[in-house]
């Protein structure tokens, strides 16, 4: 078989005769022969595989220069690259559909003949943050209130400072009157004014390029909590017995699991588990997920730092969780647990119970 016309190849491959002429500029799909005097395009009939594949990604959405990278590749290399790719999109699409639910209820009660009537409700606390056996120093910060619950895991030489004043710039929502209309802006407002606190804080610094926060935060809103997080500290829900982790860590481990590049089990015991990929901090990718979480009477909500989760089995803390009804008397004894293991790092919990409010 001949070369095939840019016209018969476009049919086949079932690209656009002006897509693959922009793949031939690009030199992500050349052709087999040019015409010296019409300029026509020839393809060999052995293209069609990589041109199909090339629609194929174009069809995913990939860009070219991902495209031309992969191929490159051998097939199951190529494979491993479109399977993060499309776990990348995932992760893209659920952080985008959660902003889309809270974009759609911070509208809704904006009307009020579609606000939903809110069951009156309340919150009972704790906040405990502990050194933990082998850092010389605690560079965590853990604070619960009426309306606001937080935890922030610092780093670098000006960690601790950084975790405060993170935490610091979300405190004026205590006093502050938030309508729900406003909730969405709100939020923006402080998440800006924590990032600034975190760079002032770095800039004091002698290193300010290694300091940073993460930061994991619950305003509640007298029916809801609306959930900032940035990092690797954890919010989880016991709601019916069973515990959720309702947030998801930024770290590049986390990135390789959703990827399909590691497993759970091997992302435990990962020498770079740690290593965050989002964190307020100079040179750090700063935007945090922001959600609105409905609660009911029995909820049970826990934030903590990376201290916690990685050295406490999700068993123990369900059943501290299920069996403990103070939460303050539940954060001792999840600091404890901590401790108990080892206490390799700082651990700081919250605890907080949704409540029926009492007439």
């Amino acid at each position: 078989m001949g070369l095939l016309t840019i016209g018969a190849f476009a049919r086949a491959s079932r690209l656009s005769p002006k897509a693959l002429r922009l793949y031939d500029e690009l030199g992500l799909l050349p052709p087999a022969r040019v015409d010296p005097e019409t300029g026509y395009r020839h393809y060999a009939p052995e293209q069609l595989d990589q041109a199909r594949l090339v629609a194929w990604l174009r069809r995913l959405g990939m860009p070219l220069a991902r495209i031309r990278h992969v191929r490159t590749l051998n097939a199951v290399a190529a494979a491993q690259e479109v399977r993060a790719f499309w776990a990348q999109a995932e992760a893209d699409t659920a952080a985008r559909r959660d902003l889309a639910a809270f974009l759609i209820d911070h509208l809704s009660r904006k009307d009020p003949a579609m606000s939903p009537t809110a069951q009156s409700l309340d919150i009972r606390y704790a906040a405990l943050s502990d050194t933990g056996r082998v850092r010389e120093s605690n560079q965590d910060t853990a604070y619960a209130g009426p309306r606001l619950l937080a935890v922030a895991d610092g780093c670098g030489s000006r960690g601790a400072c950084a975790g405060a004043a993170a935490i610091g710039a979300l405190k004026r929502l205590e006093t502050d009157d938030v309508p729900a209309g406003d909730l969405l802006n709100v939020l923006e407002d402080v998440i800006d004014q924590a990032r600034q606190a975190v760079r002032d804080v770095a800039g004091s610094g002698s290193s300010p390029e290694d300091t940073g926060t993460t930061l994991t935060a619950a305003l509640w809103t007298g029916s809801q909590m609306a959930l900032v997080h940035i990092g690797d500290s954890r919010v989880h829900l016991l709601r019916g017995g069973e515990l959720f982790q309702i947030t998801h860590d930024h770290t590049m481990v986390q990135s390789m699991v959703d990827e399909g590049r590691l497993s759970p089990e091997e992302a435990a015991s990962h020498p770079q588990r740690s290593l965050l990929v989002r964190a307020l901090g100079p040179g750090a990718a700063t935007t945090p997920d922001v959600r609105l979480h409905d609660t009911e009477p029995g909820d049970r909500y826990l934030l903590c730092s990376d201290g916690l989760s990685p050295v406490v089995p999700a068993e123990d803390i369900r059943r501290v969780l299920t069996e403990i009804g103070e939460p303050e008397q539940a954060v001792r004894e999840l600091v404890a647990l901590a401790n108990a293991s080892g206490g390799p790092d700082n651990v700081s919990c919250v605890v907080a119970d949704v409540l029926e409010r009492r007439q």
